[in-house]
């Protein structure tokens, strides 16, 4: 990507190189999606670590090291990093280790969820950038600290050109991410057909737009603005996945399991049992059992423990609050219960929890 000051010319990382749908089931499952995957963000603390626009001619090839090498050098506080492109113009392939090379046109997008290693290239064959780890950890981190412009140029003198949109994203995968828990290593999206203007090119319109001017603040827009690309490329997900895929976003998207996760996030300190949740979704408890657990892959009291947990670690490093105030809020009557389910999940007293590494990875 962009020419680092003292590396050599020629081979770069992303430090980069020089070879270098369907609608929702109902409005029902709709509205419930839309209230609990906002719940799942706003836990999961999305934060901009890096957000920039790549544009090259072949012949190129860009790489990322694994999520927890560079979230220490990009972000130092996160957890975990979640990478995205989002190819504007002409077409690439990504590499990743155990995988068959995916090609990418104009209009796609790729998610690396889970912090692996991966390639960008204009050519389907895997290659080396020629870098060193240390290089291209130096490349990131003077693109993190605002050393290197939003536009990168990159690769060889050949005409054909591709423009890729890229977002690297700070998140708490710890002790538990719905969503992440259900993408794959690697995940494709192909180019949305839509009728009017897509929003992901609004939003890519705006971003180039305030990538060029000088106005106070761009920073922090560019960040922002790549949270909600990022959003926005998960909501598209939720439309196309497929009918016979499991996971919490499949889950998100049924109508009945919808709506039992959607109560769940709506009151997760009530003391909920399966006969009440059935009831306020219309359901017998064994066909909402049977529903919720084939395809969110565990049974629903069972997944609202996991989600109190997780909110609970939340509470825990984002505020003094006491372990008893924070276990009352989550729906437990008894600090030993509390205690005891805490550590059962996460394998850290509540205490220890708080006071933990700020990024344990």
């Amino acid at each position: 990507m962009a020419r680092d000051h003292d590396l050599a010319s020629g081979s770069h990382a992303f430090a980069a190189g020089n070879v270098v749908g369907r609608n929702l089931a109902d409005d029902a499952a709709a509205s419930a999606g839309a209230d609990a995957l906002s719940d799942v963000l706003e836990a999961v603390r999305l934060t901009g670590a890096l957000f920039f626009l790549v544009d090259a001619h072949e012949p190129w090839i860009a790489e990322a090291p694994d999520a927890a090498t560079l979230a220490p050098v990009i972000l130092p506080r996160a957890q975990h990093i979640v990478s995205y492109h989002l190819i504007t113009e002409g077409t690439c392939w990504c590499h990743m280790d155990g995988l068959a090379p995916v090609r990418l046109d104009a209009g796609d997008i790729v998610v690396v969820p889970h912090g692996d290693a991966y390639q960008l290239s204009s050519h389907a064959g895997r290659s080396s950038t020629g870098l060193s780890l240390p290089q291209i950890l130096e490349w990131f981190q003077m693109m993190a600290s605002g050393r290197l412009p939003f536009v990168v140029q990159e690769g060889g003198d050949l005409p054909r050109r591709v423009q890729v949109v890229c977002g690297f994203l700070g998140c708490d995968a710890l002790p538990f991410n719905p969503v992440l828990s259900t993408l794959p290593r690697l995940l494709p999206l192909r180019r949305a057909v839509t009728m009017g203007r897509d929003r992901l090119a609004t939003l890519i319109d705006f971003a180039v737009g305030e990538a060029q001017g000088q106005r106070a603040g761009r920073r922090s827009i560019l960040l922002r603005l790549s949270e909600l690309m990022f959003v926005e490329v998960v909501r598209r997900y939720l439309t196309t996945v497929p009918e016979a895929q499991r996971g919490w976003l499949a889950g998100l998207r049924d109508p009945l399991v919808g709506r039992a996760l959607a109560r769940l996030h709506a009151e997760p300190g009530r003391a909920w049992s399966i006969e009440e949740l059935a009831r306020e979704v219309a359901s017998s408890r064994t066909v909402l059992t049977e529903r919720f657990t084939h395809l969110v892959g565990e049974p629903p009291m069972h997944y609202l423990t996991r989600w109190r947990i997780h909110l609970a670690a939340t509470l825990l490093t984002a505020n003094g609050a006491k372990v008893s105030a924070i276990a009352r809020q989550v729906g437990y009557d008894s600090d030993a219960a509390f205690s005891r389910a805490f550590k059962k999940q996460t394998g850290m007293a509540p205490a220890a929890w708080r006071h933990r590494p700020a990024s344990p990875r």
